[in-house]
């Protein structure tokens, strides 16, 4: 589309939508030899190999352990660049460095969530599941091209993204660690700009795990960079928890009064004051420090319970939102019951372990995600970009999720998701003006085969998507009333539909006739 952009600041990596008329109205097929994808937790260690179409990967990193091809499959020993012998050890060794109980990296339920920028094929956080903590990994289709695409099908939360020009899609304070092994960052640029953002996304004393040669290499380079980045990170207030062997774990400040103390005109500055930190979706960076707002401040941290308990407690920042714990305690209990309601229609058609990677589209507090806790899945909660920010209260719930626009595509590959849970997502968008057919086609290409969509929406939106389920390969399991709805004018409707596994034949473009 000869955009223009700076191949120095990643923005070739980020997301670039093409114009309505660019966009192609046909289905995804699979891959040649695609096969349902291995089960969870079988599927950490070893995928098909045709179900991922470039496997150049497995060749260029196998001695590093990322993975090996093994006939028709490609396992994954648990290698990283930084980790050949294996994340867990690895993952150890961070515990172990932060003095934490039995060298647990989740710190009895205080460390939950975490950020893993460039992070291959996202071994880091599949290994940290045991641990009860959850990382949103994160990397960009560069030279290793779909390395996303491989921990999706793993099993793994993966993200595809890039520290560039703009603000990731999450918002401030969400994260209780963040992590870079050998990720290729330059920290340094732009005023320290991609630091300066991780720290927008750290909680109150959040770590920061750095694995890399500029942290313990002795030529010139490395000791330059090392000195700079020590001097920054030094201005941005955070202190050395620890440096041992190839690794350094800063540790960000518990609130403002280290900012107050720096000398006047001492660079980074702070964020101005009508600087919304939550604010994301398209929004640039700044090269500014976000402070804490004055009750957080006050209370020296984030207020937040350990893990599990965090699930189901009100978190402070409700308050932000005018939302009050009995809402928040009754918007948990009633997405429980109506997903006890989508279980039990759901269950003839669907095994206990066909579900692993689900994405609520609109997810509000996280509380259908919450209502799934006992099930061996993990949930991308997703949260409309115009809307309340709500996104803040479900990483202080322990989970993770994104912003996004509906009107556009969403960032992942391809047979990503085994269910998506659309509510009133076609209704959000025809107030819009935006095509509910673009969003069918999308909703396709995230699923995979064999995989479930439930939509809860109006009556008439539950007609107009049942025109196109023969196009889409689409399979309806069954379709209800919803349940009463205090809050809403017209009754919903529930259609569960079921995508089939099919191979591409000529024309494949959709119409509803």
């Amino acid at each position: 589309m000869r955009l223009k952009l700076d191949l120095n600041l990643m923005e070739h990596y980020e997301r670039h939508c093409p114009p309505p008329e660019r966009r192609f109205n046909c289905l995804i097929p699979p891959p040649h030899g695609y096969k349902v994808p291995i089960k969870w937790p079988k599927s950490r260690d070893v995928v098909w190999k045709a179900n991922i179409p470039h496997t150049h990967l497995a060749k260029e990193k196998s001695d590093q352990n990322w993975m090996v091809e093994a006939g028709e499959k490609i396992k994954f020993p648990g290698g990283g660049t930084h980790f050949h012998h294996g994340a867990d050890k690895y993952i150890s060794n961070i515990a172990n460095m932060l003095n934490f109980k039995d060298n647990n990296i989740n710190n009895e339920g205080m460390l939950r969530t975490v950020l893993d920028v460039g992070c291959g094929v996202a071994s880091f956080g599949g290994y940290l599941l045991s641990s009860n903590v959850i990382a949103m990994s994160l990397a960009p289709n560069d030279v290793h091209q779909n390395q996303i695409q491989f921990a999706l099908e793993r099993g793994i939360p993966a993200y595809l993204g890039v520290l560039g020009t703009k603000r990731l899609p999450y918002p401030s304070r969400s994260f209780e660690l963040a992590h870079c092994s050998r990720c290729r960052i330059d920290w340094l640029q732009r005023d320290g700009i991609l630091l300066l953002e991780l720290d927008r996304l750290l909680r109150p004393g959040g770590y920061f795990a750095y694995s890399s040669p500029e942290a313990y290499a002795q030529d010139e380079e490395d000791l330059r960079i090392w000195k700079e980045m020590s001097a920054l990170v030094e201005r941005m207030c955070w202190k050395i928890a620890e440096k041992r062997n190839q690794t350094v774990i800063w540790v960000k400040p518990l609130n403002n009064d280290c900012y107050k103390r720096r000398a006047h005109g001492t660079k980074p500055p702070l964020c101005k004051s009508g600087d919304d930190p939550d604010s994301v979706w398209g929004v640039p960076m700044e090269a500014c420090i976000t402070p804490y707002p004055e009750q957080m401040h006050r209370d020296g941290g984030t207020g937040l319970a350990p893990w599990p308990a965090r699930l189901t407690t009100p978190p402070p920042r409700l308050a932000d939102l005018y939302v009050t714990a009995d809402t928040f305690e009754k918007d948990t209990e009633m997405w429980q019951q109506r997903v006890e309601n989508y279980w039990s229609l759901l269950g003839p058609k669907v095994k206990s372990d066909a579900i692993r990677n689900i994405m609520d589209m609109k997810a509000n507090f996280g509380s259908f995600a919450a209502a799934l806790k006992e099930k061996d899945v993990w949930v991308m909660n997703v949260v409309p970009h115009d809307g309340p920010s709500t996104l803040k209260i479900i990483y202080d719930r322990g989970l993770i999720g994104s912003n996004h626009d509906w009107c556009e595509a969403f960032s992942t590959y391809p047979r990503t998701y085994d269910l998506l849970h659309a509510w009133a997502v076609f209704s959000d968008l025809d107030k819009r003006g935006c095509s509910a057919e673009d969003l069918l086609l999308e909703m396709d290409r995230i699923l995979r085969p064999t995989g479930f969509a439930i939509v809860r929406d109006k009556s008439t939106i539950i007609e107009f998507i049942k025109k196109y389920l023969h196009a889409l390969h689409w399979e309806a399991i069954t379709v209800v009333d919803a349940e009463p709805n205090p809050e809403s004018e017209e009754n919903e409707m529930i259609l569960i539909i079921r995508k089939k596994l099919w191979l591409p034949e000529a024309g494949s473009h959709v119409s509803s006739t």
